[in-house]
C-alpha cells in the first residue's frame, strides 16, 4: 500500500507540474483584466493566433492599446495575422531585462520568423536605446525604429511578459507602414491679467527740451522777462522804483531867485521907475 500511495503522489505531482507548464502562457487570461487591450485579444482570436501563442513556453507580447491598434485592425485577415505574429517575441523580456540590455541594439526573433516565411530579416525585430528611451522596430535595413516602450503590463517570469508599445510595427513586405502619430497639441497659455495703468511720470530733461522745438502755442506760457536797464544793472521792481522817486523829490533843493525869470523882470521895472522919479 505504501508503494501504491507513493506512486499516486508522484503521478499527481507530475500532473500538477505539466498543468502548470501548460497554463504558464495564456494570453487571454493575462489580458482579460485590462480592457484597454481588448481589441488585441479579439484580433488574436480572430486570426487563430491565441492557441499558437499559448503553446509557447516563453514569449513576450508587444501589446497595443485599443487606440493604437486601430490603424491595422481593418486590414485583410492574412496580412493582419502576419503583422500580429511580429508582435510576439520568442523570448522573455520585461522592464528590468530591457533596461539591463548593454548593447545599443538587440536583435529579437518573432513568431513570424518561425513560420519560415520571413525575408530579408522582416521576421526579426530590433530593440534599441536612445536618450534613455527604448524603441522597437523591424530589423530590415532602413526600417524605422518608432514603436516606443511604455510599460510592462503583465509578467510571469520567465514564461510570459506583456509589454505595451506606442504603435504597431509593420515590417517591409508585410503591409503598408504605419505613420508615426503626431504629438498631442499643446494647450495655449492663459492670457495675462490686465495691469493697472501706472502713474504718468514727470517729463524728464529730454521732454522739457522738446518744447523748444514745438510750434508756437504748444509750449506753456511764462511771465515776460524785464528789460535790462541802460547801465547794464537789472531794472528795479515797480514798487522799489516808486520809493526811490519819492526820496529824490524830498532831497531836491528849493528853487533860487535866479531860476525865476518873472521875479527878475519885475525888479528891473521897479528900479527903473524909481530912477525916473529921482531925475525930476
Amino acid at each position: 500500500m505504501g508503494l501504491k500511495a507513493s506512486s499516486s503522489l508522484l503521478c499527481l505531482a507530475v500532473l500538477l507540474g505539466v498543468s502548470s507548464i501548460v497554463s504558464a502562457v495564456n494570453i487571454t487570461r493575462a489580458l482579460e483584466k485590462y480592457p484597454e487591450f481588448s481589441t488585441m485579444t479579439e484580433l488574436f482570436a480572430k486570426t487563430e493566433l491565441t492557441p499558437i501563442i499559448n503553446k509557447r513556453q516563453t514569449i513576450t507580447v508587444l501589446a497595443l492599446s485599443n487606440d493604437a491598434i486601430k490603424s491595422i485592425s481593418d486590414r485583410p485577415e492574412e496580412e493582419l495575422k502576419n503583422i500580429l505574429m511580429n508582435h510576439v517575441v520568442l523570448d522573455y523580456y520585461d522592464e528590468l531585462k530591457l533596461k539591463a540590455l548593454k548593447d545599443k541594439s538587440t536583435l529579437l526573433t518573432s513568431l513570424y520568423q518561425s513560420t519560415g516565411l520571413g525575408q530579408q530579416q522582416n521576421g526579426f525585430l530590433n530593440c534599441s536605446k536612445s536618450n534613455g528611451k527604448i524603441y522597437f522596430g523591424s530589423a530590415v535595413k532602413g526600417a524605422p525604429q518608432t514603436a516606443e516602450y511604455i510599460t510592462t503590463v503583465f509578467r510571469n517570469p520567465y514564461n510570459l511578459s506583456v509589454v505595451q508599445i506606442s504603435m504597431p510595427i509593420v515590417a517591409p513586405g508585410l503591409g503598408s507602414p504605419v505613420k508615426v502619430p503626431p504629438p498631442p497639441p499643446m494647450s495655449s497659455p492663459p492670457a495675462p491679467s490686465p495691469k493697472k495703468d501706472a502713474a504718468t511720470p514727470a517729463p524728464g530733461p529730454a521732454e522739457v527740451e522738446d518744447y523748444a522745438d514745438a510750434p508756437p502755442g504748444s509750449a506753456p506760457e511764462t511771465a515776460p522777462a524785464s528789460a535790462p536797464s541802460e547801465d547794464g544793472s537789472p531794472a528795479p521792481a515797480p514798487e522799489n522804483a516808486g520809493k526811490k522817486k519819492m526820496a529824490a523829490a524830498d532831497e531836491a533843493e528849493p528853487p533860487t531867485s535866479a531860476s525865476n525869470p518873472g521875479l527878475t523882470f519885475g525888479a528891473v521895472l521897479v528900479l527903473g521907475f524909481v530912477a525916473s522919479f529921482a531925475g525930476f
